[in-house]
């Protein structure tokens, strides 16, 4: 993995239609690599990135896996990739592959038992119990019998499925009414976890063979709707750093990770679940050579520096954010916010992103109407990952 030879070395990028993974090729092509991507989408915004060499639309891994192996083995004879690095839910769907078809490229991620449990909003807090770890009580629902139990405390507490994103289905301290509507069962348990107040921070680390090489941790300003944030503002919380290292350590983690968390108001923090994934603090690192060091192991002790400048996708902060400023009166500090913040899609000498984004986001709205989704459910359906069965 040696990228100053002539021939640069070649990394294969899945999830391309992910912001994360457009930022991953820009820092390994800006690091010398040759980059190729791919996805279950026709127009990712990857795809017209001047750092994408080669994009390989392919079957959903979802919907079609035995199709979906066949064309990551094809890519990965013709290609030869060095390392392979997900992006997105896809990592499940890859790391299944690369146990059931032993495939001996690279790819950077934990085995898929370890992706599964940390996934699993119940697993991921049973596993941080066993590494001694602080957190929110958590109980594993099964049943209708098993709801009613809590229908007596659930203005304290918060619902939510144990594969879910976006903060999707999630109910937070509901009513009577609100709780019967849910059905959990064996095979699609929810949990039900204490309600903790305070500030919710989110954090994207990597790692190599257990070691923490970098560490981005961020509040989301600004969200669509209820999930998926679409403003990010970097902090520094040494608690969570420290929660993350053990973590890391603990589970000898290989690979991309992010939490979430609350920070409490005696500066305590307490996480809320994880994603074995790349989130939006990846990008406030924006040194190709040194990230890209980091993840092939060919960079010394310590964390990588990060970008402090606020980071943004305009177009969602226009569609999701300005109607909500309206309401709320609060056009001015939107404004403000908007014009001081740094845009996800630009970087030098690369501007077709900024141009391929509508071309994706028709993609999207098609997606959507024609599965009668909202547009983040349309973005993710056909790689989600929601358990074993």
């Amino acid at each position: 993995m040696n990228a100053s030879h002539s021939t640069p070395s070649t990394v294969l990028i899945t999830g391309a239609r992910a912001p994360v993974a457009l930022h991953l090729a820009r820092l390994f092509h800006g690091a010398g690599w040759r980059v190729v991507m791919a996805d279950s989408v026709r127009h990712p915004i990857s795809a017209a990135s001047a750092c994408c060499s080669r994009y390989f639309s392919i079957p959903s891994p979802r919907f079609e896996p035995s199709q979906y192996g066949d064309a990551i083995n094809d890519i990965l004879t013709a290609e030869n990739p060095a390392l392979v690095v997900p992006s997105c839910e896809e990592v499940f769907y890859l790391a299944n592959l690369w146990m059931q078809r032993r495939f001996t490229h690279p790819l950077f991620a934990p085995e898929f038992s370890l992706l599964s449990a940390t996934h699993n909003k119940f697993k991921f807090i049973e596993l941080c119990r066993v590494l001694k770890l602080e957190t929110p009580d958590t109980r594993l629902v099964e049943n209708v019998n098993d709801l009613k139990s809590y229908s007596d405390q659930a203005h304290n507490l918060v619902f939510k499925p144990v594969w879910s994103r976006f903060a999707k289905q999630i109910l937070i301290c509901p009513s009577a009414a609100q709780l019967a509507q849910i059905n959990p069962t064996s095979r699609m348990p929810w949990i039900a976890q204490t309600f903790v107040r305070g500030q919710e921070l989110s954090a994207y680390a990597v790692a190599r063979n257990g070691k923490l090489v970098a560490l981005s941790v961020y509040q989301c300003r600004y969200r669509a709707g209820q999930g998926a944030g679409i403003y990010f503002e970097p902090v520094t919380n040494g608690a969570i750093h420290k929660f993350i290292d053990l973590f890391i350590t603990g589970t000898n983690w290989n690979g991309q990770v992010s939490f979430d968390f609350i920070e409490m108001q005696n500066g305590e923090v307490l996480p809320l679940e994880c994603n074995p994934r790349a989130t939006s603090g990846l990008h406030f690192f924006q040194l190709p050579t040194p990230f890209v060091d980091a993840i092939t192991l060919r960079s010394g002790d310590g964390l990588i520096k990060r970008h402090k400048v606020p980071q943004t996708l305009p177009l969602a902060m226009w569609y999701y954010g300005l109607p909500k400023a309206l309401r709320t009166g609060k056009m001015v500090s939107f404004l403000k916010d908007l014009n001081r913040a740094e845009h996800i899609l630009e970087w030098p000498a690369d501007n077709g992103p900024k141009r391929g984004q509508w071309r994706s986001f028709l993609e999207m709205i098609t997606r959507s109407m024609r599965h009668r989704s909202s547009l983040q459910q349309a973005s993710t359906y056909d790689i989600e990952w929601n358990g074993p069965d």
